[in-house]
């Protein structure tokens, strides 16, 4: 991944302000009403359901919250959900390549917000297609150790398990999967009482980009820009964040 899990860590344990811990809950919100939607309200059998609710419980989502975007989503509640799935594709300065996954229900004001904030990054929203074949589908699990974990017994468990690839360093050690294999590699994990922070759809690309520490933070400063938008909920880009450590510790 590059370094962009080890960018969304350090901005978790930095924590957040209530506005953007309510803003984030919206989109949790809508990634649960759609998941249930399409695939029904039994976390279960909807493996989808199931990462998005573990995503809002890692994030201390109230359950309450959850059980009603469950229900709305599966049309048991009022208000049911309403948004589409798109994903735009873009470059931002010195060419790195970005992929925006949106949740909206007006394309027309999402794709507005996004073209402005390209535009005013020095970047530029593309066409369909002009970016996405840069990425591939993956699983990505991150497991932070406890104390007396070997990491490199975890990324030992992780690759028996069938996973792709792992990166463990210290702090974290990330799996990446076939989306596939996702569900039977965390499960094989969770079976040895590891520590899981997050287990989800990711994209990765197939090459990456590196950048002086001015370009990086350019590239960071708009990825932050466009997750800031309600409507966007994962920005992925194919820029190398691996060593950037510092930098991305003073950006938080």
């Amino acid at each position: 991944m590059s370094g962009h899990s080890k960018w969304a860590t350090i901005k978790r344990k930095k924590g957040a302000t209530d506005a953007k811990r309510g803003q984030l809950f919206t989109k949790l919100t809508r990634e649960i009403q759609v998941s249930a939607r399409e695939g029904g309200a039994d976390a279960d059998s909807n493996f989808r359901l199931r990462l998005a609710v573990q995503r809002a419980r890692a994030e201390n989502m109230p359950l309450e919250n959850i059980q009603r975007a469950i229900q709305r989503g599966a049309g048991a509640g009022e208000g049911g959900a309403s948004f589409e799935e798109i994903m735009y594709e873009g470059y931002g300065p010195n060419g790195v390549a970005i992929l925006v996954q949106a949740l909206t229900d007006n394309r027309n004001r999402t794709v507005a917000e996004v073209r402005s904030i390209f535009t005013k990054s020095g970047g530029s929203l593309g066409e369909a297609g002009s970016v996405a074949w840069m990425f591939d589908q993956r699983g990505l699990i991150v497991v932070e150790p406890k104390p007396g974990d070997d990491p490199d017994e975890i990324s030992l468990t992780a690759i028996d398990a069938g996973a792709e690839d792992v990166q463990a360093d210290e702090d974290q050690v990330e799996v990446i999967t076939a989306f596939s294999d996702l569900k039977s590699v965390q499960d094989a994990l969770t079976a040895q009482n590891l520590n899981i922070t997050s287990a989800e759809r990711t994209m990765i690309p197939k090459t990456t980009m590196s950048l002086d520490d001015k370009g990086t933070e350019q590239i960071v400063r708009l990825v932050d820009r466009l997750e800031e938008l309600d409507d966007v909920q994962t920005v992925y880009s194919n820029l190398d964040l691996s060593g950037a450590e510092e930098l991305l510790a003073s950006l938080s």
